[in-house]
């Protein structure tokens, strides 16, 4: 059968149960490479942030960046790791172009940190807890183009350009241990596990964490096993996933491509496999090795890193909010139920809450607008709420209206429709289209008499005492008025004028 075939998710579950692994490489940001002096730098002139020690020329040595060594010590602590007093680092011998070298400098039996762990809370609030193997420094490798083929991609090209200006950039990898247990939320952890890491190396400062630079990257493992078995599966591992869609996506395809393997009786392969978002598919890579094959051997021309336990505690102490504790702090300030905080988390809008609130707005309304009608509009126009161009700074502004008896929720709107158009900040636009409340009793007073005439049943009932009526008549007045009359100037006018107390 073709190892493309396969089988619905939900019925690949019942026979079988996931297991995950997890790779998740972070460029770190530091000024120069890893071990020599050349530009850590994006987008420059293809091969220009080369020196020979990048390129493995004969006679070069490598020295050691120290900040890239505290940097990865920081997000070690942050992954709540045990820190290395001494560790080193290996070659890992393997021939491919864009490693001129033949090997990578990297890690392999004395990681810099090892033995972390990572709660990850999903959409549901169930918690699962991600045991980290290791987290390693190491080099990045080059980068290749490929030429003549349909998509860019290596299958069907017929010429790869390679690019030495990322040879070197310092890496931290960080290994999950196999995930057991997880069941149909195999996809979704994956996104949440990764998001939580770019989440946190973005707090920590240490990479620019921008996934479609590829400064994190995924290699998502899955292999399976017969319901009851103990014994993991043959895995494959989709390499180099650098979207959180893309992540959750190739997790479910592979638990689907699996299944349909097995239920044939065959074998899965050991291999890397390429993600194609276009069709939402895997293909083979390559056989994936396993360590031995690499030949790893102590780096000859590198002396052992060694930290000191003090020198630990100072880099500690530098540690920012990490995430989790400050989601686990703005909760508290706002005084949001469980339920409330984890929909902003989940709807990708805790940023723009929180500099929503900085800004000035009350953590009601903050959460009421980004929540409700901002992301409504990105619904209607399939745009992320935060891509739409309405800034924290707006909601403060639509407030104030709201507060001033300027504008109403239904006006207030109608102006965050045209702040998202383009058509300026909410005063100017309350402004330009006349969109303010009718505050003047005169056009009022008229309004109010048409619905009382067109309306004497209402009216009786509310002199015989029945004041919530008086609904049926403010309505009317709203639509006379374009929705822009004070609905409490409304009320006051009409009891007033049938005397009736309120």
């Amino acid at each position: 059968m073709s190892t493309e075939a396969t089988v619905d998710f939900d019925e690949a579950l019942t026979r079988y149960d996931p297991a995950l692994g997890f790779e998740v490489h972070i460029e770190l940001n530091t000024k120069t490479k890893m071990f020599s002096d050349a530009p850590n730098e994006f987008g420059d002139l293809a091969n220009t942030n080369v020196t020979p020690v990048d390129l493995g020329l004969p006679g070069t040595l490598p020295v050691v960046n120290g900040k890239a060594i505290e940097y990865s010590i920081k997000l070690g602590l942050a992954l709540n790791c045990s820190i290395a007093e001494s560790c080193r680092f290996a070659r890992k011998n393997y021939f491919y172009p864009d490693n001129p070298k033949n090997f990578q400098t990297s890690q392999y039996d004395e990681p810099i940190a090892f033995e972390g762990w990572l709660d990850i809370e999903l959409e549901s609030g169930r918690v699962i807890h991600v045991e980290i193997e290791r987290a390693h420094m190491e080099e990045d490798a080059g980068k290749l183009t490929h030429l003549g083929g349909a998509d860019g991609r290596i299958q069907g090209a017929q010429t790869s350009l390679v690019d030495y200006n990322r040879a070197g950039v310092p890496l931290v990898e960080i290994v999950t241990k196999p995930i057991l247990g997880v069941g149909a939320d195999a996809p979704e952890l994956g996104r949440r596990y990764v998001s939580a890491i770019r989440d946190i190396v973005k707090a920590l400062d240490v990479s620019d964490a921008r996934m479609e630079r590829g400064n994190v990257r995924c290699d998502a493992n899955v292999s399976l096993m017969p319901k009851g078995s103990t014994t993991l599966g043959t895995r494959s591992e989709t390499k180099n996933v650098n979207s959180l869609r893309s992540i959750e996506r190739a997790v479910r395809h592979e638990i689907e491509r699996h299944a349909a393997i097995l239920d044939a009786g065959e074998s899965v392969v050991q291999e890397t496999r390429h993600w194609h978002e276009d069709t939402r598919t895997t293909s083979s890579g390559r056989p994936k090795s396993d360590a031995d094959d690499y030949r790893y051997f102590p780096e000859p021309d590198l002396v052992p890193v060694v930290t000191s336990r003090e020198r630990v505690e100072e880099i500690r102490a530098t540690l920012p909010e990490l995430p989790a504790a400050r989601r686990a702090r703005l909760q508290v300030d706002w005084g949001f139920s469980d339920e409330e905080f984890r929909d902003i988390v989940n709807a990708g809008l805790l940023e723009a809450i929180e500099e929503t609130v900085a800004a000035g707005a009350t953590p009601a309304a903050a959460r009421k607008w980004w929540m409700g009608e901002i992301s409504r509009l990105a619904k209607d126009t399939e745009k992320e709420a935060t891509e739409l161009g309405i800034l924290p700074a707006d909601v403060v502004e639509i407030e104030g209206l709201i507060a001033g008896k300027k504008i109403n929720d239904k006006i207030a709107k109608k102006v965050l429709t045209a702040v998202a158009a383009g058509e300026g900040r909410p005063g100017q636009i309350v402004e330009a289209k006349g969109l303010a409340v009718v505050s003047d009793d005169g056009p009022l007073l008229a309004a109010i008499e048409d619905a009382m005439a067109g309306a004497p049943d209402v009216v009786e009932k509310i002199k015989a005492g029945k004041v919530a009526a008086i609904g049926a008549l403010i309505g009317p007045v709203m639509k006379a008025t374009r929705g822009q009359a004070d609905a409490g100037r409304v009320r006051e006018l009409v009891l007033q004028k049938l005397g009736v107390q309120g």
